[in-house]
C-alpha cells in the first residue's frame, strides 16, 4: 500500500503543480468574467443607438481632455525652463545657447541623414 500512496501523492502534486497556484484560476476567472461584461454591455449598446452614441461622446471627450493635459503639461515645462534659463546669469545663458544650438544641429543632421 505504501508504493501506492507515494503514487497517489505525487499524481495529485502533478495534478496542482499543472495547474499553478490560485492566481492561475482566478486570473482566468476574472478574464472570463471580463468578457461576459464586454458581452453584455455590447448587447446593450446594441439595443439602444442613443445610448451607444452618448457613450461614443464622453470617450471623444474623455480622450480629448487627456491630449489637453498634456498639452498644458508640455506648456508648464515649457515655461519652466525659460524661466530657469532667464534666471542664469548672462554668460552661462550664452553658453547654453550654444551647447543646445550644437546639439539640435546634430539631432538634425542626423535625421537627415537617416532620410537619405
Amino acid at each position: 500500500m505504501p508504493a501506492q500512496d507515494n503514487l497517489v501523492s505525487q499524481m495529485l502534486r502533478g495534478g496542482t503543480d499543472l495547474l499553478g497556484n490560485e492566481e492561475l484560476i482566478v486570473d482566468a476567472l476574472r478574464d472570463l468574467l471580463k468578457d461576459e461584461i464586454k458581452r453584455k454591455m455590447r448587447d446593450e449598446l446594441d439595443r439602444n443607438p442613443e445610448l451607444k452614441e452618448e457613450l461614443k461622446d464622453a470617450v471623444r471627450l474623455y480622450f480629448e481632455a487627456k491630449v489637453n493635459e498634456a498639452y498644458a503639461s508640455l506648456k508648464f515645462v515649457k515655461a519652466s525652463a525659460k524661466l530657469g534659463v532667464q534666471m542664469m546669469p548672462t554668460d552661462l545663458r550664452d553658453q547654453l545657447g550654444k551647447e543646445i544650438g550644437s546639439l539640435l544641429e546634430k539631432e538634425v543632421a542626423a535625421l537627415l541623414e537617416k532620410a537619405l
